[in-house]
């Protein structure tokens, strides 16, 4: 009738305690984002600060994209950036649409929009209350050992 199923037990020592803090912080992981799509030459880059307004992400960065191939190589290059320090998407919506792309990565959700659909559904106007985080050249260009690799020193 019912088997009895034999318990196994772990040792306590195996089991490694999982850290809460991330590796790299929402901030950091936004600002790469951002100078990726900068890369891949989005405009009107914007990294809003919705932490306190929405339980969705701490931080959107919403940028503008000419055409679809345009807006794949985006959705790309940030997946093969940040793929490389470990953090992959929680999900990937509008990819075959291509006018509006959404790429979840938890704490920072990237919107990649044609630029007829950012206008049209008012994106910068429905999270205009939020904080901006500021965008220098130099944030975008990443740390001074990035900019080696990159053959980029100045």
């Amino acid at each position: 009738m019912f088997r009895s199923r034999k318990r196994t037990t772990i040792p306590k020592d195996s089991k490694k305690p999982r850290s809460k803090k991330p590796t790299w912080d929402a901030k950091a992981k936004a600002l790469l984002i951002a100078s990726v799509a900068q890369s891949k030459n989005a405009e009107e880059i914007i990294i809003y600060q919705v932490g306190e307004l929405t339980s969705l992400a701490d931080f959107f960065v919403i940028c503008s994209a000419e055409s679809e191939p345009q807006i794949r190589a985006i959705v790309d290059g940030v997946h093969e950036s940040l793929s490389k320090k470990g953090s992959h998407p929680l999900g990937i919506e509008g990819r075959e649409a291509s006018f509006w792309v959404l790429v979840d990565y938890s704490d920072v959700i990237l919107h990649i929009v044609k630029k007829e659909a950012r206008e049209f559904y008012s994106l910068d106007r429905l999270w205009g209350d939020a904080p901006q985080l500021p965008l220098s050249s130099s944030e975008l260009e990443g740390p001074p050992s990035e900019k080696r690799k990159k053959g980029r020193v100045r």
